[in-house]
């Protein structure tokens, strides 16, 4: 209420400010709603690119566990899912520098002979540098970043491309690329000599000497030389990597989720602490963290999983198959004597330590099923790879 005090002109100028202040106060609402929207999509867009870099983590090290058991395949699959570019640079940059690459891996999938796979390892081998290192030296370091095949002619193409890299490095210590592929086989002979325990007759150094004898193009190398390298290898052997390639723990690599959990047994209802992983569309379980091999294989394919109320234990999830009712889920497991033997399970009933651990469980294992589905559907392909090595380490499965 304006005063009546005021002359007609002031009650005017009055009223004209209180409406002014509302316009201004609507602008001020608008404004925040405004600002409130961009937060929102800040916040949606970050969500969002979060989300990308996750999934785009978890495709990375499905991919490098596809290649840890076949070396192909998995680059294959980085290269269609847009991960890795199909250049010898970029493949041979992922081969030296990516973590969780098993070296009989790389040297399996480095030895072949497709001229792709040549230039890779010519690409390979110059992410090395040698530049002042004698040749046991360099040596050293390119058998450490992968491990040598057992096919010779493999081998043979290896060392081929370590010959012409060093002397390329190293322009005036060999005649010829010859000379230090020669030599390179010659030391790691003698590495193999000086400490097979199953080699009785030990190569000496005269012997050493002998046996290198007019390989510099019909030239001799100083003795001095060889006397460094023999005394190299006799005092220290190669440090070469000693992993098989079809060792199911690579299968382990960065899991999607892992964990302590109850498991209810099949035959005896009594709950057991089991270190559970889930990775590639398979619900893995150890006794202890350190065991190499699973106690049991829960493959995820055809299954559903739920919360449920179960007496006693208020945190409970179950796995089950929703079309076959009353029949044992297909999976596996490793009895006390070492047999591994068919699960008896019709469905399995797993116990957390929370609500909230429970949940993230039950997200997980769905983002898998949705995972298998999308890549199913996507490359009209069968389930995913570790269902086929299963099958064949695992002779159980049928069919």
């Amino acid at each position: 209420m304006v005063s009546p005090d005021f002359l007609p002109e002031e009650r005017l100028e009055i009223e004209n400010l209180k409406l002014h202040k509302q316009d201004l106060l609507a602008d001020i609402q608008k404004l925040k709603w405004e600002i409130e929207n961009v937060m929102a999509e800040i916040q949606d867009f970050e969500s969002s690119e979060e989300n990308k870099v996750l999934e785009r983590g978890k495709q990375i090290s499905r991919g490098k566990k596809k290649f840890n058991m076949d070396p192909k395949k998995g680059i294959n699959y980085l290269v269609e899912n847009n991960l890795l570019e199909w250049n010898p640079q970029s493949v041979a940059e992922f081969l030296y520098k990516e973590e969780g690459l098993n070296k009989t891996a790389i040297g399996d999938f480095l030895g072949e002979r497709e001229e792709m796979h040549l230039r890779i390892l010519k690409a390979f081998v110059e992410l090395h540098e040698f530049a002042d290192l004698n040749l046991v030296q360099a040596l050293r370091q390119f058998l450490w970043s992968f491990r040598l095949p057992g096919e010779a002619q493999k081998i043979d193409r290896m060392m081929e491309a370590f010959a012409t890299r060093y002397c390329e490095c190293n322009v005036d210590v060999f005649q010829s690329t010859d000379t230090c592929y020669i030599l390179s086989f010659a030391i790691i002979m003698l590495n193999t000599s000086l400490h097979n325990p199953n080699v009785k007759d030990k190569t000496t150094l005269e012997r050493f000497i002998s046996m290198n004898r007019g390989i510099n193009n019909g030239e001799d190398l100083p003795n001095d030389l060889l006397m460094k390298l023999y005394e190299s290898i006799r005092n220290e052997p190669f440090k070469i990597p000693e992993d098989d390639g079809n060792d199911l723990t690579h299968t382990f690599f960065n899991p999607d989720r892992e964990g302590w959990l109850l498991k209810l047994g099949g035959r005896v209802k009594t709950w057991k602490r089991r270190w559970f992983i889930l990775t590639d569309s398979c619900l893995y379980y150890f006794e202890y963290t350190a065991d190499k091999e699973p106690r049991g294989i829960i493959p995820l394919e055809n299954l559903c999983v739920r919360e449920v109320n179960y007496t006693r234990k208020p945190y409970c999830l179950e796995l089950y198959n929703p079309t076959n009712k009353g029949q044992k889920i297909k999976a596996c497991k490793t009895e006390t004597d070492g047999r591994v033997v068919e699960g008896k399970h019709q469905s399995y009933m797993i116990c957390a330590s929370t609500a909230e651990e429970r949940d993230d469980w039950i997200e997980a294992i769905r983002w898998q099923f949705t995972l298998a589905l999308r890549n199913c559907v996507k490359k009209n392909d069968s389930p995913p790879i570790i269902m086929h090595k299963l099958s064949k380490d695992f002779d159980i499965f049928g069919g």
